[in-house]
């Protein structure tokens, strides 16, 4: 309690210094403004984001003459339509709102131009304690900052542990031999065949690991100029091939939506996917004939290639204010300034399983003894996401536009062609050629 006091206190005193440039403020607790929030946190249990909102409310808030309304949930997957169907107007559309969450390209799709700079409103000092990595995917080219983040999943390695002990123990395969993708994938060949033919692994966004893996052997840029991938770069080939190799082995499959479920009916050892999953895992695992046992879930940074720099991936949705009135921007910057200090977001992450925002907030991870139940998988979760942080490089998504209907069009169909692939692999035919079906099946998408 002293220490949200603390930091209450903390953040009336930095509010005066909002703009970086001295102006006198344009708040009144006399007379209020009112701003208008879309978000996509309204499927978290608890809803913490409506929580704080309801906390800035009737604390700095009311104090400053700034009421902050809830007046839209989405999905990030959805809230662009919607706010692209607010802004054209019309009878039924919506009310555009003040405040939203959403990904760069449903905001730049609105337009930079219409959209308040945060630049504007937090100097270089002020942001000096955020990831870079994840400003920078708030950026546009131009170097406006249209995004402020507030959370950041990114994917790793959730084992049954239960599973895996017993694994190892036949085995001699460790949680460390899991670090590179050399390893991941010999892992997975190993227990295909000490399990009698079971999949070590599912894989959320199978695409992402492939990039990252070619990108940390030196590929560079593999996209096309609409926005699909270079068939031509020999690098990024070989990484899609290393992982098709083992999927047409059945080694590894295709998350059927999301590993988690995977995991916890024992269909799969392990699930690569969002760290946000964790809110999504069981303390036990229950098996398809009806056994259970204790989950014992171990959680692992992303795979590396091995002798190189790791990169990570980061995806979540970040604050975006739309342009009307002077007012409205500095009521937006100080719920932003608040909703990301350093404490308050680590509560707020914590409760949804993303990445705090704030480089000072990971350093706080060791000693925090505030996660929800689990606690023990939470502390682990959070102590690979700081591994991460200290020692991978974030990497922003694509941002073409139409690309990840292509993605999904992908995915659908390798779950197709890996119900068949295996027993072909099974029956003697030629691994690469099997492995080049799917190439085949990556380069007919346009």
């Amino acid at each position: 309690m002293k220490k949200r006091l603390f930091a209450l206190l903390l953040v009336s005193v930095l509010v005066f210094a909002l703009s970086g440039c001295g102006e006198k403020s344009l708040l009144q607790e006399s007379d209020p403004v009112t701003l208008n929030f879309w978000h996509v946190y309204g499927e978290q249990s608890g809803s913490p984001m409506d929580l704080l909102v309801q906390e800035f409310n009737r604390t700095v808030g009311q104090s400053k003459g700034v009421r902050v309304q809830v007046t839209n949930l989405s999905s990030a997957s959805k809230i662009g339509g919607f706010l692209k169907e607010a802004q054209k107007g019309g009878r039924d559309a919506p009310e555009m709102p003040d405040l939203f969450t959403c990904h760069i390209g449903d905001a730049t799709a609105l337009g930079a131009d219409n959209l308040v700079d945060w630049n504007s409103w937090f100097t270089a000092e002020d942001l000096s304690d955020f990831v870079p990595g994840f400003l920078d995917d708030g950026r546009t080219e131009d170097g406006k900052l249209l995004l402020f983040p507030i959370s950041k999943s990114t994917q790793l390695l959730m084992c049954n542990g239960s599973g895996f002990a017993r694994f190892s123990q036949a085995t001699g395969v460790s949680y460390e031999d899991l670090a590179t993708w050399e390893g991941f994938y010999d892992a997975a060949g190993t227990f295909y065949d000490w399990s009698g033919g079971e999949a070590f692994c599912a894989l959320d966004y199978p695409i992402r690991s492939v990039e990252l893996n070619a990108l940390e052997h030196g590929s560079g840029d593999f996209y096309t100029e609409n926005g699909w991938y270079d068939t031509n770069n020999a690098v990024f080939k070989e990484s899609w091939m290393q992982f098709v190799r083992s999927l047409v082995q059945g080694h590894v499959v295709v998350s059927d939506l999301y590993s988690n479920t995977q995991v916890m009916t024992g269909d799969v050892l392990s699930g690569l996917g969002s760290s946000a999953a964790i809110l999504y895992y069981n303390d036990t695992v229950t098996y398809r004939d009806g056994t259970q046992e204790p989950m014992d879930l171990h959680v692992l940074p992303m795979p590396k290639a091995a002798g190189t720099s790791a990169l990570m991936t980061q995806a979540g949705v970040g604050l975006c204010a739309y342009k009307t009135t002077d007012q409205k921007a500095e009521a937006a910057a100080l719920f932003v300034r608040w909703l990301t200090e350093g404490e308050r977001n680590l509560d707020f992450v914590t409760q949804t399983g993303y990445m705090p925002v704030r480089s000072g907030a990971f350093s706080a991870i060791e000693t925090y003894d505030n996660f929800p139940a689990p606690a023990e998988s939470y502390r682990q979760l959070y102590a690979a996401l700081k591994i991460m942080q200290e020692g991978y490089t974030p990497i922003s998504e694509p941002r073409f536009e139409g690309y990840y209907g292509k993605v999904s069009q992908l995915y659908d169909g390798l779950r197709q062609m890996q119900r068949e692939l295996p027993a072909r692999a099974a029956a003697g035919e030629d691994l690469n050629a099997l492995a080049e079906e799917t190439w085949a099946l990556l380069c007919a998408i346009q």
